[in-house]
């Protein structure tokens, strides 16, 4: 386990060291800014909202096209521990990598209890594959695709880095074994299974051999740092190629203003995975 002591920890205290809201004590305050940025980015690019993947109603992606259509696409996966959030609450981060040049696509998934985990997993491949088969005619997604996301996002990213379309991923304050949350209050709403840990979990599977740059905030919660470097160090002794990039001073929050700003770190960052 990533924290030292759990088997004999309280059920209070492994529920806190997973909870980034409580944690965060501004967080309510980050998240309403959070939206209200979100909500002005999404009503300023209002061609490319809400493009089906598939039938359910999370299953849709925001696109926001560049200027040319080989230009490389940042596909965003939004967290909340898999049964929070949405798509539209996280627009404004496309706006500091399409300062670059860039076009971006936030995807949208079905949230725990609705589903599994497992199919989860399997929406983002499938949105995924609608990107390959469809970009191209909504003007995006002809070039480099890297496919980042935030917290549970983190984790969908590294399960995604396999796809045929993904070049490359930036996967940031992710969770990345399962087998403590199992074990604490996110498992009323995900129900995990033995096998999902074990086949869900990037720091359980072989490392895909493709860069992955790892970020989080050195003011994060220890367990969460502890799964980003930990799949750091798995894929390195693997070989497979990435940095880690720890953000100095973040919080799991207040980290993701580092992909907002078009000179933040996480924007660099995604930009030189395919330099």
């Amino acid at each position: 386990m990533a924290i030292p002591g759990w088997e004999t920890m309280s059920q209070a205290a492994r529920d806190a060291a997973y909870n980034n809201n409580l944690a965060v004590k501004n967080s309510a305050e980050l998240i309403e800014r959070r939206n209200a940025q979100a909500a002005a980015f999404r009503q300023a690019h209002p061609a490319g909202l809400d493009v089906p993947y598939g039938p359910a109603p999370r299953q849709k992606w925001d696109l926001f096209a560049a200027a040319s259509v080989t230009s490389p696409c940042l596909v965003f996966i939004h967290g909340g521990y898999w049964q929070r959030n949405t798509r539209e609450d996280f627009a404004a981060f496309a706006e500091g990598i399409m300062a670059h040049g860039w076009s971006a696509a936030m995807v949208g998934y079905t949230l725990a209890p609705d589903v599994s985990l497992t199919a989860i997993v399997g929406e983002i491949d499938q949105a995924l594959d609608w990107l390959a088969d469809n970009g191209v005619a909504r003007g995006l997604a002809a070039g480099p695709v890297v496919v980042s996301g935030w917290s549970a996002g983190g984790h969908l990213t590294a399960m995604a880095l396999s796809h045929r379309r993904v070049t490359a991923g930036l996967a940031i304050s992710g969770v990345f074994d399962l087998a403590p949350i199992s074990q604490t209050y996110l498992d009323e709403k995900l129900r995990l299974t033995d096998e999902e840990v074990a086949t869900l979990s990037p720091l359980r599977l072989p490392a895909v051999q493709k860069r992955l740059a790892i970020s989080y905030g050195t003011n994060e919660l220890p367990a969460l740092v502890a799964d980003s470097r930990d799949l750091h160090a798995r894929r390195s002794a693997a070989g497979a190629p990435g940095p880690l990039l720890p953000i100095e001073g973040a919080d799991h929050f207040s980290i993701l203003e580092e992909l907002r700003r078009p000179d933040g770190a996480l924007v660099a960052a995604a930009r030189a995975l395919i330099a």
